[in-house]
């Protein structure tokens, strides 16, 4: 960090050494403005940015924003470029767990802080984990596991599973059918379908019908969580097997291009907007004040909450990126999904969960809180901080 600026305590009073001096922090913003998850990556941008203009009173912010593409290997080019050319303190950001997961070493061995904000590789805070990475998002395993519980406790017995075939698809299926099983259900069958490359899912309906399944538990996300749950209804699955799934599935970002189709459609998250707290009703106005009334995802709440973690650190007189990632694994504070903490022997969030249900309102869809989840942390496992 360059030191800009001094305010003398002989004119200003007794000031602490955080506050006696104005620095500017270098933030490196690494997310995908463009391709299939842009929509993701402007979204968090948005909730970063209305995190700091609410909580960075008082800093000397500067921004470098990259373009990941959600493309690995782009990533670690730009990721570099961030760390050695533009000698950011601190980066954020990363939507793809196939580029968290590619990014990692890089970032480990750079020591630079990393407060990602989406990607839920379970390796980054697991087997992999890093002093210098933490998560304010959910890791794959995180969001999944007391939904197998909880749906077996509350009568289905028998599940069939979709999901893309990479990292998180495979990640958050396997979360979900370890703890189902546990707790007494069955699997009677399941796919991982070609990602980014099915547009057809009506071969993998078609078993998922002929399978016997109570149900169906699926993760999808983006365009593809669109034309799953739109060809889900038009193959009237709904009407027999009720979907289940992550709330990727039905985010509010892109929940009105399925219409009606999400109706009835039950998921479970760490954020939904009708969240009925002070804090989250004020975070959701002030958003739709700038958003053209448009209500904030769990993508918007993690760029917000990475924010808020940031600024406390920096006000609490981190200054170099060996004490900001050493202060950012120390935040705990209440904001729109609730307590949150980050779990000092994996860098992970600790954050409650919710299962909600897509139901019309009107003319509009929201999202119908049906059950809050006790506050889930990942094992440690072989993770060492």
């Amino acid at each position: 960090m360059k030191k800009t600026a001094m305010i003398s305590a002989l004119t200003a009073g007794v000031l602490s050494a955080s506050i006696a001096s104005a620095e500017t922090t270098k933030v490196g913003v690494l997310l995908p403005f463009s391709g299939v998850y842009a929509a993701l990556g402007k979204e968090i941008d948005a909730g970063f940015a209305l995190g700091m203009e609410e909580f960075g009173s008082g800093l000397d912010i500067e921004y470098v924003r990259e373009d990941s593409e959600a493309d690995p290997g782009k990533s670690v080019a730009k990721a570099r470029k961030l760390v050695l050319q533009d000698k950011v303190d601190v980066m954020t950001g990363l939507v793809s767990s196939a580029v968290a997961g590619a990014l990692r070493d890089f970032v480990h061995g750079a020591k630079v802080p990393l407060l990602i904000t989406n990607a839920g590789d379970n390796s980054v805070t697991g087997a992999k984990c890093s002093p210098y990475i933490s998560r304010f998002s959910f890791s794959n395993g995180q969001i999944n596991r007391p939904m197998g519980t909880w749906m077996a406790e509350n009568g289905i017995k028998k599940v069939y599973t979709l999901a893309p075939d990479y990292t998180a698809g495979r990640e958050m299926i396997e979360g979900f059918t370890g703890t189902f099983e546990a707790a007494g259900g069955e699997v009677v069958g399941g796919e991982y379908t070609p990602f980014r490359k099915t547009k057809d899912f009506g071969p993998y309906l078609a078993k998922a019908k002929a399978s016997g399944a109570d149900a169906v538990y699926s993760f999808y996300a983006g365009g593809e969580a669109i034309a799953f749950v739109k060809q889900y209804d038009s193959f009237g699955l709904d009407e027999t097997m009720p979907l289940y799934g992550s709330g990727f599935l039905t985010s509010p970002l892109y929940v009105k291009a399925e219409g009606d189709a999400a109706v009835g459609v039950t998921t479970v998250l760490h954020y939904a907007p009708t969240i009925d707290t002070d804090l989250n009703n004020a975070f959701v106005q002030k958003f739709q004040s700038i958003n053209d009334g448009r209500s904030p995802s769990e993508f918007a709440v993690a760029g917000y909450d990475a924010a808020q973690a940031l600024a406390l650190a920096l006000k609490g007189g981190a200054d170099d990126r060996a004490s900001i990632a050493e202060a950012i694994s120390k935040v705990s504070f209440s904001g729109p999904r609730g307590e949150v903490s980050i779990d000092p022997k994996t860098n992970n969030i600790v954050q409650p969960l919710y299962v909600y249900e897509t139901v019309k309102d009107g003319e509009k869809l929201t999202q119908k809180v049906v059950a809050q989840l006790p506050s889930e942390r990942d094992p440690a496992g072989s993770c060492s901080l």
